[in-house]
């Protein structure tokens, strides 16, 4: 006790040292404020130089942030002195002493009055609070997360639907390299989808910090094609227009756009936003933004479209039963919805993928193969229907006819698909072609790039069916 006592008057001394040092020895010079101002504003002309190089100013807002930083300066002081002529403080130790006696009886007063210094201390392992038996556990974090996904992409490299969460979830990190190749591979397993070419689009104009790059400017044309409504790429569309030197081409972009956007919608606030500010830059009264469109129907029950918040709040906490038993009724709904409107390609694409998900091959290749119908030159889709009939193939099991008859319609639409070739190959050799076989494989080698991983297990196969 006495030590802690000790080692509390040595402490509150040094301390009490800095604190009262300037009435010991009187006070220095500071520094003039008005040649503070000077320096800031001089690496302030520094900064817009930089952002001017990078094309992140237009010439007329870097003109007049330049005209402003430099009437400032002028309205400073010149002339002035580096340090101010004023007088240093003299000296007062008698003040000094005082109040140090002052704060140290005080705080040791007031410890006296309401401190408990005879109470034992206690120990570091009762202090510890164990957790309780309900305490829930950590929420995977978001890098866990990416990292179990490229996992589960390194053995199912053409699930597009992992290959959608991965790239989301690298966005969500800020990783845009890792966003933008994964939504290329979406966009390879799923060509022409407005919303998935958007989404690749934003990652570039991420990853050039805030620059739409001619790659962004042309998937967005192509979103457009795609869908003329797409509301995300029309905008950055107007912002490549205000970044190439055209305010008004961009004016006017934003213009439609905004007479298509809903009221009170974020996307609207922004439009009439960057409306008024790029007028005002490019020095034009800024027009009146058109009425907005009206506002878009409710979500539909959850009868006819998929659960509410409540009830996904809910399947949080059911039992793995009776969440299989949700998303099959989900899954039936959207069965039941297809057959009524069975031109819809996009539905039984997600109808068989959630038949996959579900352990259901069969019915998951059925589902495929209605959407191939509705696309008959999309070698994506088949290929989609025989990783589902693969699915019920045990291990070196021959590949089923109705995968091998898919595979020579891909073969007939894109000859130099390499997955294609490749179970081709595996195919005659179980029935023992080995001539076919090597033909296949062969041509599945030229297509292989030379430090493919791919290369070894071809050239392997190769091997093996060659005569000895």
């Amino acid at each position: 006790m006495i030590a802690l006592a000790i080692a509390c008057v040595v402490l509150s001394s040094v301390i009490l040292a800095a604190v009262f040092w300037p009435l010991l020895r009187g006070v220095s010079a500071v520094p003039d404020q008005e040649q503070a101002d000077l320096a800031v504003y001089r690496d302030q002309l520094k900064e817009l130089d930089r952002d001017i190089a990078r094309g992140l100013l237009a010439p007329q807002e870097a003109a007049a942030a330049r005209l402003e930083i430099q009437r400032r300066i002028l309205a400073s002081p010149r002339g002035s002195a580096t340090v101010a002529t004023v007088a240093n403080a003299a000296a007062n130790p008698r003040a000094a002493i005082a109040l140090a006696v002052v704060v140290l009886a005080g705080s040791g007063g007031l410890y006296a009055r309401l401190g408990a210094p005879a109470l034992p201390d206690q120990p570091a392992a009762a202090r510890i609070v164990p957790p309780s038996s309900d305490q829930k556990p950590p929420h995977v974090s978001m890098e866990s997360a990416a990292a179990g996904l490229q996992a589960k992409l390194r053995d199912d490299p053409r699930n597009a639907d992992l290959w959608l969460l991965y790239a989301r979830t690298s966005a969500e990190l800020r990783r845009w390299p890792a966003a933008i190749d994964a939504y290329q591979h979406v966009m390879a397993l799923e060509p022409d989808q407005a919303d998935i070419i958007t989404a690749y689009a934003e990652m570039l104009v991420m990853s050039s910090d805030g620059m739409v790059t001619p790659a962004a400017r042309e998937a967005f044309i192509k979103t457009v094609q795609l869908d003329p409504k797409e509301h995300v790429a029309r905008f950055y569309l107007a912002l490549a227009d205000l970044q190439a030197g055209e305010p008004k081409l961009a004016i006017e972009a934003w213009m439609k756009l905004a007479g298509d956007a809903e009221d009170g919608s974020e996307l609207r606030a922004e439009i009439v936003r960057r409306i008024a500010d790029t007028a005002k830059m490019a020095g034009i009264p800024a027009p009146v933004p058109p009425p907005p469109a009206p506002a878009a129907p409710k979500p539909p029950t959850p009868a006819a479209g998929g659960p509410d918040a409540a009830a996904m709040a809910a399947a949080a906490n059911m039992t793995p039963e009776q969440r299989q038993a949700m998303i099959g009724g989900m899954v039936a709904q959207l069965a039941a919805k297809l057959e009524a409107n069975p031109a819809d390609t996009e539905g039984w694409l997600k109808l068989g993928r959630a038949y996959l998900v579900m352990n259901d091959p069969d019915k998951s290749a059925d589902a495929f193969d209605r959407a191939a119908k509705l696309k008959p030159t999309d070698t994506a889709i088949p290929m989609q229907e025989i990783q589902a009939i693969m699915e019920t193939r045990t291990e070196n099991a021959p590949v089923p006819q109705r995968a091998i008859a898919l595979l020579r319609r891909i073969e007939t639409l894109d000859p130099k698909n390499p997955e294609a070739l490749w179970l081709l190959g595996v195919a005659a050799a179980q029935n023992m072609r080995p001539d076919e076989a090597l033909t296949y494989w062969n041509r599945v080698l030229v297509l292989l790039a030379p430090a493919s991983p791919d290369r070894k297990t071809v050239q392997d196969a190769i091997e093996s069916v060659k005569p000895k």
